[in-house]
């Protein structure tokens, strides 16, 4: 029998098979491509996270306290009221915002828990600013402006959840290398940290309180007492014997502030208001008045710079040794940087001031100016129109603590105190100041007493001259 002869070498194969090997190798490599691009995704994705981390580092950085009176002049914003370079740093700090919104799952608690309490955090203000009941206040000013004061008639009032000067902390731990960037980039950062704890997210401030919360109680949040809301049960957890607590409660005793219990009174109450002194740049809160989540209303506080630096050199007295050496010695000229650290502060100032009074379309109807001296002299009167601006009605609680802190038959001597006789105080500065240091003043801050209807001292006489007033009559600084 014969035997199958074996095929020949190089035999062609037939072409259906040929077809099928070639569509397998082509299958093959679109298969290894879509596993490379899975795995650069995968690897980006752990980046990102290892990134994130990175910011509960910031407070582990040797820190510099900032002057929170201080402003670069190459910040100054041009003419038109647009930092230059504001793209460039939004673009670069960017990251920063997405930092800090996800740092209430980087704190210890259950990941999904805390998702979903941020998320309902987040939806209750939307909802309610589409209805437009709740509201959220931001009270702008600098140091001495009388802000404490004026932050008293919104911490006063049961509905309204008030924070003062939570950036305080942010300040504190948050290093910026020396240079015109410094400033704008710390801004940015207060930006996205203020937008958090108008949405309650309290959390945010964790990473930043020093030393740091554990289990989320902490003992040292910021002047505590000087909001209300922090003080009343049931944020004001039973006292704790032989604990010491930097800032505690004014008029009762309470425990550590456990930051989500905090954050519980801030979702139940109806309104949020804030103060702070360390955003000076109006422009970068535009974010925060676009975001849907938020109906924002910004008062910016101003008052007259001489009486500002009159007031600084008595509560900031290591700070302005030069000063007060420059007006017992005689000298003829004050430090250049001390006087151009001045101009630069009123320039900030009005131009933020003067886009706000711009209503460019972001602000229109949410923003607010008032002067200090306004409402030193009739205080309940620029209550009701700070009230009326931002939408919320002024109850008789509030009313009644203005009458009785405002006619005070002495000024506290503490420097922070919100104890007033308000018509007559606001103008003491007057009869103390040596007329060289207001002509300093004026001559650095001219432009901004011009715009806020500060009239200038010609001399000595009419610098203390009670029969001639200091203040042009003004109307509301408010358009709708």
């Amino acid at each position: 029998m014969a035997l199958p002869l074996p095929m020949e070498k190089g035999l062609a194969l037939p072409q259906d098979f040929r077809d099928l090997v070639h569509s397998l190798k082509i299958r093959g490599r679109y298969v290894l491509f879509l596993a490379f691009v899975v795995i650069v995704f995968i690897f980006i994705e752990k980046e990102n996270k290892i990134i994130s981390r990175v910011s509960v580092k910031l407070k582990q950085i040797p820190q510099f306290v900032a002057d929170a009176n201080s402003t670069d002049p190459a910040l100054l914003l041009s003419e038109n009221a647009s930092l230059l370079s504001l793209s460039e740093l939004d673009s670069t700090f960017s990251h920063l915002r997405s930092r800090l919104h996800n740092l209430s799952l980087q704190l210890g608690v259950e990941p999904a828990m805390e998702a979903q309490g941020q998320e309902a955090a987040a939806e209750k203000p939307s909802q309610q600013a589409g209805a437009g009941t709740r509201r959220h206040v931001l009270l702008m000013a600098t140091t001495r402006t009388g802000s404490s004061f004026v932050g008293e008639f919104f911490n006063q009032q049961g509905n309204i959840f008030y924070l003062f000067e939570p950036l305080w902390h942010i300040e504190r731990t948050v290093f910026f290398q020396q240079g015109g960037a410094s400033a704008a980039g710390s801004a940015l950062v207060y930006r996205d940290v203020l937008k958090q704890l108008l949405l309650c997210d309290l959390y945010v401030l964790e990473p930043f309180i020093s030393p740091p919360p554990e289990d989320h109680v902490t003992h040292f949040l910021f002047r505590r007492g000087s909001s209300r809301s922090l003080c009343e049960d049931p944020v004001c957890t039973p006292f704790v014997k032989k604990v010491f607590e930097k800032y505690h409660c004014r008029n009762r005793r309470c425990g550590p502030l456990n930051v989500t219990l905090a954050a519980e009174a801030c979702r139940r109450k109806d309104h949020v208001a804030l103060k702070a002194v360390r955003i000076r740049q109006l422009e970068f809160l535009q974010p925060l008045a676009e975001d849907p989540r938020l109906d924002l209303r910004v008062i910016q506080l101003v008052r007259d710079p001489r009486a500002v630096l009159a007031s600084r050199i008595v509560a900031f007295a290591g700070k302005y040794e030069s000063w007060k050496k420059w007006l017992s010695e005689g000298q003829d000229q004050l430090s250049e940087d001390e006087v151009q650290r001045l101009r630069g502060n009123c320039e900030t100032i009005r131009l933020s001031a003067e886009v706000g009074l711009r209503q460019p379309a972001w602000l229109r109807g949410r923003y607010m100016l008032v002067r200090y001296e306004d409402v030193a002299r009739r205080p309940l009167q620029k209550a009701r129109e700070m009230y009326s601006f931002a939408g919320i009605p002024l109850t008789p609680q509030v009313e009644d603590w203005i009458q009785k802190n405002t006619q005070a038959a002495r000024d506290s001597s503490d420097v922070y105190s919100t104890q007033k006789n308000s018509s007559e105080q606001f103008e003491k500065w007057r009869f103390s100041m040596p007329f060289k240091l207001a002509q300093v003043v004026q001559a650095a801050c001219g432009p901004a007493m011009h715009l806020f209807g500060y009239k200038l001292a010609r001399d000595a006489a009419s610098l203390t001259n009670r029969s001639i007033s200091l203040l042009e009559e003004r109307g509301t600084f408010w358009v709708t």
